[in-house]
């Protein structure tokens, strides 16, 4: 189930407003441009005309796995969206849910966000467009030698994907996402910064994920830690 608007504020916050009043699960929210966008940490999200704004609902079920995968289910079902829409354009994952090109440059930001039993996420893609002038590489498929689809179109494909890996996840738990990630994510061996909740910053050597999706790094004494929540930085 699709929907349309030319403008709003941040279709997260409309769909987290839908859910509140009974939206099912399925539903998906597109916006032509954003005016109030965000993104992880509270980071605004610039949203101009003819990249993709869109967010659905997740209905939690008891016998889902625990929620936080989903972090990792909408990861995988973008990387595969954009495979699908630009094959050309070399692209991996970075931990936990962004999309890099070849040269370390973010092309989709993911945001999740919980109220009671439902989990709005929404996905922001750069079709045509990237800002400049951030602290961070960003990049867009056109830019990257792309032609990709217009918005509407690549909602639906995404909505294909995400629709696949939530039933996976469901039926087969948070593992076999996991692997699927760590299969198109930076190779074992990337050195890596995290910066952490508490501002402590731990750097080391990507060793793949534990079964519930923490990032591990090898450190420079070759012990492992396992990262369970931080921004995450190619060094």
């Amino acid at each position: 189930m699709f929907e349309e608007v030319a403008l709003t504020g941040s279709t997260n916050a409309d769909l987290l407003l839908r859910a509140a009043q009974g939206a099912p699960e399925g539903l998906w929210l597109r916006a032509d441009a954003q005016d109030g966008g965000r993104g992880r940490l509270g980071r605004s999200w610039e949203s101009p005309k003819g990249n993709l704004f869109a967010s659905t609902i997740v209905r939690l079920r008891d016998t889902d796995p625990s929620p936080a995968g989903l972090a990792f289910v909408t990861a995988v079902a973008a990387y595969d969206a954009v495979r699908h829409m630009a094959p050309q354009v070399d692209i991996r994952l970075k931990w936990p849910n962004d999309i890099l090109a070849h040269d370390g440059s973010k092309l989709c930001g993911i945001l999740l966000e919980r109220a009671a039993d439902a989990v709005v996420v929404g996905i922001g893609l750069n079709l045509v467009w990237h800002p400049h002038n951030l602290d961070r590489k960003v990049s867009d498929l056109f830019t990257l030698g792309a032609a990709p689809p217009d918005a509407q179109t690549a909602v639906e494909v995404v909505a294909e994907a995400f629709a696949r890996y939530l039933n996976v996840w469901r039926l087969s738990g948070l593992g076999t996402i996991v692997r699927h990630w760590d299969a198109h994510a930076h190779p074992r061996g990337t050195a890596l910064s995290a910066k952490l909740p508490d501002g402590e910053e731990v750097n080391g050597l990507y060793t793949g994920l534990d079964d519930d999706g923490a990032l591990r790094l090898r450190l420079a004494d070759g012990s492992i830690r396992a990262i369970h929540a931080a921004d995450v930085f190619l060094i």
